[in-house]
C-alpha cells in the first residue's frame, strides 16, 4: 500500500476495452514511501486533485477495482481523512 497526493489527471481517448470508462490519476507518492517517481492509478473512489489517497499496486490493485482481467497495475482505494504522524 502506497500513501500519495494526487497531482494530475491523464485523459486516454484510446486504450483497451477492459479499461473504458476509467479514470486516471497521477498521484505523487509521500517521501516516506521510498517509491521512486510517480504513479497512474486507476481511480473507482472519485478522488480530486491534491486529496492524500491510498493506492495498492500489483494483483491486490486489480482486485481492488475489481478487475481482475484489465492491465491495472495501480489502483486508487481510499481517500484518507487524518494522517497523524504519516507526512511529519
Amino acid at each position: 500500500m502506497i500513501v500519495g497526493k494526487v497531482v494530475g489527471s491523464v485523459v486516454a481517448t484510446r486504450k483497451n476495452e477492459r479499461l473504458l470508462g476509467c479514470k486516471f490519476m497521477i498521484v505523487e507518492p509521500i517521501e516516506n514511501m521510498n517509491v521512486n517517481g510517480r504513479i497512474v492509478a486507476v481511480d473507482n473512489v472519485g478522488a480530486g486533485i491534491g486529496e492524500i489517497v491510498l493506492v495498492a499496486t500489483g494483483s491486490a490493485a486489480r482486485i481492488g477495482c475489481d478487475m481482475n482481467d484489465a492491465a491495472v497495475d495501480a489502483a486508487i482505494v481510499g481517500i484518507v481523512d487524518n494522517s497523524i504522524g504519516l507526512m511529519d
